[in-house]
């Protein structure tokens, strides 16, 4: 148990660089998260599901359940909406517009067909779009929403402040993202699966060998908890609530814009 133990704080010292998929020279983060997410997107659904053991429904369930006292609510976006999961059930559990972001058209095309295949074509837009640079006007949103997707910007500050400058005054911002187990035992399990089981079934089913090394060093690198709080105030939002979910696998952030 010592040796998870020191696995663990050797794993968080290496994430003082920048993370980035493939490290190919030359090419900016951005471009290698989409470059990624376009590679497997064809398998994205499957694992996530797969490899959460279908967890990772709840978690969206529950962020979006932060919504439903928000008034008014007459239109989400939802940033770095991959295959449209969040903003379909967002739309479902709310009854309300919803227009998603992302920056890779493979996750964006598969979004597309799941929209149309539950009718919501005039309900729920999905479009290509940097977070960094989105083109929405200021205060045009009650609320933006991402899932798992913050720990891929290229500047975090830059892409919450984004998405600061779309929501009303009054409106909420809310992020669910991984984040680090803390105590003993969850935090060896967690960083032994996470390290060990969930890359090798992530490689077999994705075929990209890259990908899913990348996921646990995006989230070791990731400023979570208080540290994450703070960029939130920076771009412009005040923290309200942070969820912990299933032992601090994954947290949801909950801030609004004054």
């Amino acid at each position: 148990m010592y040796l998870g133990i020191s696995y663990f704080c050797t794993m968080e010292e290496k994430t003082t660089t920048p993370i980035k998929p493939y490290y190919q020279e030359g090419q900016s983060k951005a471009t290698e998260v989409e470059q990624m997410f376009n590679a497997i997107a064809p398998k994205y659904d499957l694992l996530n599901h797969l490899l959460s053991m279908n967890i990772d429904k709840g978690w969206r369930k529950k962020a979006i359940s932060s919504l439903k006292d928000l008034s008014p609510l007459s239109h989400i976006l939802d940033v770095a909406t991959g295959t449209g999961d969040l903003a379909i059930m967002a739309h479902k559990m709310l009854g309300v517009p919803v227009t998603g972001t992302d920056l890779t058209e493979g996750m964006i095309e598969i979004g597309r067909q799941k929209v149309a295949k539950e009718g919501y074509q005039d309900k729920i837009e999905l479009a290509k779009a940097d977070s960094e640079a989105l083109p929405f006007a200021d205060n045009q949103f009650d609320a933006v929403t991402v899932a798992f997707g913050v720990r891929n910007y290229a500047h975090l500050d830059k892409g919450l402040s984004e998405m600061a400058r779309v929501i009303r005054h009054g409106g909420r911002m809310v992020i669910l993202e991984f984040s680090k187990p803390r105590h003993f035992p969850m935090k060896q399990l967690y960083m032994f699966y996470f390290r060990h089981i969930l890359p090798v079934i992530g490689r077999c089913v994705s075929k990209d060998r890259r990908a899913y090394d990348y996921l646990p060093e995006s989230v070791l690198a990731f400023p979570d908890g208080t540290d994450f709080e703070e960029h939130l105030i920076t771009a412009g939002v005040a923290p309200v609530k942070r969820i912990s979910l299933t032992f601090g696998i994954a947290t949801i952030y909950i801030a609004e814009k004054q």
